[in-house]
């Protein structure tokens, strides 16, 4: 050690930001393993760096006795005193034992430790800068795949997109770029770990607040999102300003800013509806494209029936229910659709209402 070693501790320091007085008691800790693994003893030692001149030393630290039963961890008060006179029982004596051929030892003990400490250091700054990525969308080109993930490297760090997570309508080969989600960002002991998706309904809810400047300045907000990703999805907006229209600012001039999104979603057919505060408006909206004539809201049951024109009722329920399930996910009511036969014929209610209730969303295929 010299103090070529001291000035290249200083460079890592600034060039990786790790303490150079934290790494060098970290060396000085290793240093004491590899003396008593290397020298084969149990006595106590102290290993000690110069800050300035890299000159290592290492110091035996014995006990102040009046009877010695063990010569590696005590001393005797006649012999300390004879190094220190003002030396007094239960004091500690430390006396030089530097070996001779320790420089080896030391190196290579020190570089071991500073090349552990950067890499944890690596990976604390990795996983700092992908932290406040959580609930984010990341571009990553994909490395390779096996029957379970999708390897994707993002960079400095390899991101994991478990199958289960991709679109049915995902069709992906080695080096394509893939837009994906941040569902969880952990830090383990093999460094940190990022898990994506491209079916997390969040996936949606950021490609709007990239794509239309409304929301990612606040005017429109995204109240709820439902989505059964490949296939279909809804979102609720809302404007903060009266004279902004949610529906048309996601839709964009000529359709162009969701369809940009529904390229990305692989073709998968969005609902856009305007969130209301009205319980009955906002289910109506909800069941897009559907026409509905009337919704009866049950509060103690949190429970809406609504009854639409007997062409609609397949539309409002959906292939396999899935238009119906999107709305009941998207407002958090139970829907109970029904025709207006099957409405007469159930509970009474008479055919005469033929106007149908005020809706709007829109349908992007």
């Amino acid at each position: 050690m010299n103090t070529d070693f001291i000035e290249a501790l200083a460079e890592i320091e600034r060039e990786k930001g790790i303490s150079k007085d934290l790494l060098i008691d970290a060396i000085e800790a290793a240093m004491i393993s590899s003396y008593k693994r290397n020298f084969n003893t149990a006595q106590n030692v102290r290993v000690d760096i110069n800050r300035q001149t890299g000159l290592i030393k290492v110091y035996a630290r014995k006990t102040v006795t009046e009877e010695v039963l063990d010569v590696r961890l005590e001393i005797s008060i006649d012999a300390a005193r004879d190094i220190n006179p003002n030396y007094q029982l239960e004091d500690i004596v430390e006396i030089e034992v530097t070996p001779r051929d320790f420089g080896r030892i030391a190196a290579q003990t020190a570089k071991q430790v500073v090349t552990q400490r950067i890499r944890e250091a690596e990976r604390g700054l990795i996983y700092n800068a992908f932290i406040d990525k959580e609930e984010d969308i990341v571009t990553g080109i994909l490395q390779r795949q096996d029957q379970r993930n999708v390897y994707v490297d993002l960079g400095k760090v390899e991101a994991v997109l478990p199958i289960g997570e991709l679109m049915p309508t995902d069709k992906f080969k080695q080096g394509d770029r893939i837009k994906a989600y941040i569902t969880k960002v952990e830090n383990t002991t093999k460094g940190p770990q990022i898990i994506l998706s491209r079916t997390h309904p969040g996936l949606l809810k950021r490609l709007f607040e990239l794509e239309v400047p409304e929301i990612f300045d606040g005017v429109v907000e995204i109240r709820s999102v439902a989505r059964e990703a490949g296939f279909r999805s809804k979102i609720a907006v809302h404007s903060r300003n009266a004279e902004v229209d949610p529906v048309g600012s996601c839709v964009g001039p000529k359709g162009m800013r969701v369809q940009t999104i529904v390229g990305e979603l692989r073709g998968e057919k969005i609902d856009i509806v305007r969130w209301m505060e009205s319980v009955e408006e906002y289910v109506a909206n909800a069941l897009s494209p559907s026409k509905v004539i009337e919704v009866q809201v049950f509060e103690s049951e949190k429970m809406a029936r609504v009854i639409v024109p007997d062409y609609q009722l397949s539309l409002a329920i959906g292939i396999k229910g899935q238009n119906a399930r999107l709305a009941a996910k998207l407002t958090g009511w139970k829907i109970d659709i029904k025709s207006e036969t099957q409405a007469e014929q159930e509970y009474g209610r008479p055919k005469t209402y033929n106007e149908e209730m005020h809706q709007d969303s829109i349908t992007i295929d």
